[in-house]
């Protein structure tokens, strides 16, 4: 039975008024896909200006790989190789993690979503500054909330301190996972930058068991 003789219908039994919670012929929305989404996002943002770290980069650099990812890895910034050609982690650093990622989670990274908390490489890949953090995090929380991943790994005390807002040892906390403040049904899991291993060879144990922690949490 239609709307109109469901009307008429209940007019009989002696309803003059009938009120609707909802349209019952709301139109569907259309819905772009998460890669159209992600990519209109980069747009509106590829020639941002809010913090001096613009004045030197050669490009903003984007996250990289599957937006239907469980997990999304969060590094620091983009260094000189990143720089030059557009993508995160595509160094020596790059190449670690991707290494991991397939031995430990027996995932391509092309199957992963990979970004930074900071889009523009700062001069001399130092450390960002909060303010620059800052101005880039509504950036990062954007590109999450569009992905919406069971898990996000921090790799390094930046990428956390970017996530959680507030300053943490990475040392003390690597390995545990906690709430995402901006949605707690998604886990934070914190670890090593994969630059902190290439210097401390020693922690690649420790990073390995933080992946498999991580590929337990997503579910593989």
């Amino acid at each position: 039975m239609g709307l109109r003789e469901t009307a008429r219908a209940l007019e009989t039994i002696g309803f003059r008024e009938i009120y609707l919670k909802e349209r019952l012929h709301k139109r569907k929305e259309d819905k772009s896909d998460k890669a159209e989404l992600l990519r209109r996002h980069f747009d509106s943002f590829k020639d941002c200006a809010k913090c001096e770290l613009h004045r030197n980069r050669t490009q903003v650099v984007f996250g990289d790989g599957n937006p239907y990812s469980p997990v999304v890895f969060v590094g620091e910034a983009p260094g000189e190789d990143e720089d030059r050609q557009g993508r995160p982690f595509v160094g020596r650093a790059g190449k670690y993690l991707n290494k991991k990622i397939e031995e430990v989670l027996g995932l391509r990274r092309e199957e992963v979503y990979i970004t930074n908390v900071c889009k523009c490489r700062p001069p001399g890949n130092r450390k960002p500054t909060p303010a620059e953090i800052s101005a880039c995090f509504p950036y990062l929380k954007k590109e999450i909330d569009i992905i919406k991943p069971k898990v996000i790994c921090c790799l390094g005390a930046t990428a956390g301190e970017g996530i959680l807002g507030k300053k943490l040892s990475i040392t003390k906390v690597r390995g545990k996972n906690v709430p995402y403040p901006y949605d707690p049904s998604i886990t934070v899991l914190l670890t090593y930058h994969p630059a902190y291993i290439l210097r401390n060879p020693r922690a690649d144990g420790e990073f390995t068991e933080d992946m498999e922690r991580l590929k337990e949490l997503i579910g593989l």
